[in-house]
């Protein structure tokens, strides 16, 4: 326990910090299952839109020192993969010739 007044100070400050990084994170990772539902539901279009505002979150919460820059970067490098892929499988391909 702290014994100090700066000390039990700075533990509300944490205790409040965590709480809005939780927030900040439970965002986040809501905006990722919007898009990812909106795949499931075969939905491309909306979530490409939904892209847009989920990488906003991501860096957002990179910006704010919740998660690292780089793991904000792989989610939405992962995420724009996983929209690619989809898109790649409701688009038919032309069929090629065996010569």
């Amino acid at each position: 326990m702290a014994n100090t007044k700066s000390a039990k100070k700075k533990i509300k400050v944490i205790r409040r910090r965590t709480i809005e990084n939780k927030i900040q994170k439970f965002k986040m990772k809501k905006a990722i299952k919007e898009v990812k539902k909106a795949l499931l539901a075969g939905d491309i279009e909306k979530a490409r839109q939904l892209y847009s505002k989920a990488a906003k979150l991501i860096d957002q919460t990179a910006a704010k020192g919740v998660i690292h820059k780089n793991n904000a970067s792989r989610k939405k490098s992962r995420l724009m993969k996983l929209i690619n892929k989809y898109a790649a499988l409701s688009t038919p391909q032309p069929e090629k010739k065996a010569q």
